[in-house]
């Protein structure tokens, strides 16, 4: 079974080259446009981790993280932020909010998949990774 991971960015373009290099890798890649439908896609997807851009109509990714950590049914999935705000500004915040990675935009396929990997196998329970996974 294919891990999924829900892309949560209101840009169709970096949603499409996110959800690109993840299927190129083998997940399966699920999106939610905005922060109004982002806790909405988590509990109906139950994604195996989260990537999560910090700018979006509808509600701040640091609303939207703030929220998905707070929820007992949510808080277990890890969240990666890609973002293009300003890694000073920004990252400690998200890291304090609950965020487990911070990527900045635009994103290189090796810098996602090193961290998502990372993320997957740390993670509760044994999740696939993607074919190239290390036994």
């Amino acid at each position: 079974m294919k891990s999924k991971i829900l892309i949560i960015d209101d840009d169709v373009d970096s949603w499409r080259l996110l959800s690109t290099i993840l299927q190129t890798h083998d997940f399966h890649p699920v999106w939610a446009a905005d922060g109004m439908q982002a806790i909405a896609a988590a509990r109906l997807h139950q994604p195996h981790a989260i990537l999560l851009d910090l700018e979006m109509p509808g509600g701040d990714g640091l609303l939207v993280l703030e929220r998905l950590k707070s929820n007992r049914l949510l808080s277990h999935i890890p969240v990666i932020v890609v973002t293009v705000r300003d890694r000073q500004e920004a990252e400690e915040q998200t890291r304090r909010l609950g965020a487990v990675a911070y990527l900045q935009k635009p994103i290189h396929d090796d810098t996602l998949m090193a961290s998502l990997r990372t993320v997957l196998a740390t993670s509760d329970g044994a999740l696939e990774v993607g074919p190239d996974r290390s036994a």
